[in-house]
Protein backbone atom coordinates (compact mmCIF):
# COMPACT_ATOMS: atom_id res chain seq x y z
CA UNK A 1 0.00 0.00 0.00
CA UNK A 2 3.06 2.63 0.79
CA UNK A 3 4.78 1.71 -2.04
CA UNK A 4 3.79 4.42 -3.75
CA UNK A 5 4.21 7.29 -1.22
CA UNK A 6 7.78 5.26 0.16
CA UNK A 7 9.05 3.64 -3.45
CA UNK A 8 8.78 0.56 -4.81
CA UNK A 9 9.82 -3.20 -3.42
CA UNK A 10 13.09 -4.23 -3.84
CA UNK A 11 12.41 -6.68 -6.99
CA UNK A 12 10.82 -3.67 -8.69
CA UNK A 13 14.29 -1.72 -8.46
CA UNK A 14 15.77 -2.38 -12.38
CA UNK A 15 12.30 -1.08 -13.58
CA UNK A 16 12.76 1.56 -11.27
CA UNK A 17 16.08 2.58 -12.16
CA UNK A 18 15.32 2.09 -16.06
CA UNK A 19 12.31 4.79 -15.07
CA UNK A 20 14.63 7.12 -13.40
CA UNK A 21 17.44 7.36 -15.88
CA UNK A 22 14.59 8.07 -18.50
CA UNK A 23 13.49 11.24 -16.69
CA UNK A 24 16.48 12.35 -15.63
CA UNK A 25 17.91 12.19 -19.38
CA UNK A 26 14.83 13.81 -20.22
CA UNK A 27 14.74 16.85 -17.35
CA UNK A 28 18.59 17.47 -18.10
CA UNK A 29 18.02 19.30 -21.18
CA UNK A 30 14.94 21.47 -20.11
CA UNK A 31 14.88 25.05 -19.21
CA UNK A 32 13.17 26.64 -16.45
CA UNK A 33 9.65 27.15 -18.77
CA UNK A 34 9.74 23.49 -19.77
CA UNK A 35 9.66 22.41 -16.72
CA UNK A 36 7.33 24.58 -15.63
CA UNK A 37 5.34 22.85 -19.13
CA UNK A 38 6.25 19.46 -17.94
CA UNK A 39 5.35 19.70 -14.20
CA UNK A 40 2.04 20.60 -15.94
CA UNK A 41 1.55 17.89 -17.40
CA UNK A 42 1.22 20.06 -20.88
CA UNK A 43 3.87 18.12 -22.91
CA UNK A 44 2.27 14.92 -24.29
CA UNK A 45 5.10 13.27 -25.39
CA UNK A 46 6.37 13.29 -21.42
CA UNK A 47 3.42 12.14 -18.83
CA UNK A 48 4.82 13.53 -16.03
CA UNK A 49 5.89 10.70 -12.96
CA UNK A 50 7.08 10.88 -9.74
CA UNK A 51 10.18 10.10 -11.04
CA UNK A 52 10.40 12.89 -13.37
CA UNK A 53 9.39 15.19 -10.28
CA UNK A 54 12.19 13.51 -8.62
CA UNK A 55 14.54 14.21 -11.59
CA UNK A 56 13.28 18.24 -11.53
CA UNK A 57 14.13 18.99 -7.86
CA UNK A 58 17.62 17.12 -8.31
CA UNK A 59 18.47 18.92 -10.97
CA UNK A 60 17.46 22.48 -9.21
CA UNK A 61 18.73 21.56 -5.88
CA UNK A 62 21.87 19.30 -6.79
CA UNK A 63 25.28 20.26 -7.64
CA UNK A 64 25.87 19.71 -11.18
CA UNK A 65 28.45 17.13 -11.48
CA UNK A 66 29.80 18.88 -14.72
CA UNK A 67 30.22 22.23 -13.63
CA UNK A 68 30.53 22.26 -9.82
CA UNK A 69 27.35 24.40 -9.38
CA UNK A 70 24.34 24.97 -8.29
CA UNK A 71 21.06 25.50 -10.69
CA UNK A 72 20.42 29.12 -8.86
CA UNK A 73 23.19 31.41 -8.03
CA UNK A 74 22.93 35.08 -6.19
CA UNK A 75 24.33 36.50 -9.46
CA UNK A 76 21.41 35.29 -11.19
CA UNK A 77 18.71 37.54 -12.74
CA UNK A 78 15.14 37.60 -10.74
CA UNK A 79 13.52 36.35 -13.25
CA UNK A 80 15.25 33.42 -13.16
CA UNK A 81 14.45 32.70 -9.40
CA UNK A 82 11.28 33.99 -9.62
CA UNK A 83 10.27 31.03 -12.15
CA UNK A 84 12.68 28.55 -10.39
CA UNK A 85 10.69 29.51 -6.88
CA UNK A 86 7.25 29.37 -8.76
CA UNK A 87 8.09 25.62 -9.98
CA UNK A 88 9.02 24.61 -6.99
CA UNK A 89 5.61 25.66 -5.50
CA UNK A 90 3.91 24.08 -8.26
CA UNK A 91 5.54 21.09 -7.93
CA UNK A 92 4.34 20.16 -4.26
CA UNK A 93 0.96 20.44 -5.56
CA UNK A 94 1.42 17.66 -7.85
CA UNK A 95 -0.37 14.93 -7.24
CA UNK A 96 2.53 12.89 -8.55
CA UNK A 97 4.33 13.99 -5.55
CA UNK A 98 5.86 10.89 -3.05
CA UNK A 99 8.07 11.44 0.84
CA UNK A 100 11.08 11.50 -1.39
CA UNK A 101 10.08 14.53 -3.61
CA UNK A 102 8.61 16.53 -0.35
CA UNK A 103 12.50 15.73 1.04
CA UNK A 104 13.99 17.32 -1.76
CA UNK A 105 10.93 20.13 -2.09
CA UNK A 106 12.78 20.96 1.93
CA UNK A 107 16.36 20.48 0.73
CA UNK A 108 15.81 23.08 -1.79
CA UNK A 109 14.87 25.59 0.88
CA UNK A 110 17.88 25.06 2.90
CA UNK A 111 20.18 25.44 0.04
CA UNK A 112 18.75 28.78 -1.42
CA UNK A 113 17.56 30.10 2.03
CA UNK A 114 20.14 32.83 1.46
CA UNK A 115 18.80 33.70 -1.79
CA UNK A 116 15.27 33.81 -0.93
CA UNK A 117 15.84 35.57 1.64
CA UNK A 118 17.80 37.90 -0.29
CA UNK A 119 15.01 38.08 -2.91
CA UNK A 120 11.91 38.61 -1.01
CA UNK A 121 13.76 41.35 0.62
CA UNK A 122 14.51 43.15 -2.58
CA UNK A 123 11.58 42.13 -4.17
CA UNK A 124 8.79 42.75 -1.46
CA UNK A 125 7.71 38.81 -1.76
CA UNK A 126 7.02 36.63 0.91
CA UNK A 127 8.55 33.44 -0.98
CA UNK A 128 9.96 32.10 2.27
CA UNK A 129 6.81 31.91 4.10
CA UNK A 130 4.94 30.02 0.86
CA UNK A 131 7.48 27.73 1.11
CA UNK A 132 6.82 26.74 4.86
CA UNK A 133 3.02 26.70 4.32
CA UNK A 134 3.75 24.59 0.57
CA UNK A 135 5.51 21.87 2.35
CA UNK A 136 2.79 21.85 4.93
CA UNK A 137 0.47 21.55 2.13
CA UNK A 138 2.70 18.93 0.85
CA UNK A 139 2.47 16.61 3.62
CA UNK A 140 -0.90 17.57 3.20
CA UNK A 141 -1.30 16.19 0.17
CA UNK A 142 0.60 12.73 1.09
CA UNK A 143 -1.83 12.30 3.91
CA UNK A 144 -4.59 12.43 1.27
CA UNK A 145 -2.88 9.75 -0.81
CA UNK A 146 -3.09 7.49 1.83
CA UNK A 147 -6.15 7.85 2.90
CA UNK A 148 -7.15 7.20 -0.95
CA UNK A 149 -4.81 3.94 -0.77
CA UNK A 150 -6.87 3.01 2.37
CA UNK A 151 -9.87 3.15 0.80
CA UNK A 152 -8.83 1.25 -2.07
CA UNK A 153 -7.18 -1.52 0.14
CA UNK A 154 -10.59 -1.40 1.95
CA UNK A 155 -12.60 -2.11 -0.93
CA UNK A 156 -10.01 -4.80 -2.45
CA UNK A 157 -11.13 -7.01 -0.01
Amino acid sequence: MFSKILGKKKEDKEDITKELREAISKVQNMNLTEMRSYVNNKISSFEVSTYGLLAVMEKLTLENKTTKKLYLEESDSDVKKKKAFDLVLLLAKSTKINLKVVDMIEYFTKVYAPIIAEFDKENKEIYASRFKDMHVQALGALAVLVDDMDKEDVLRK
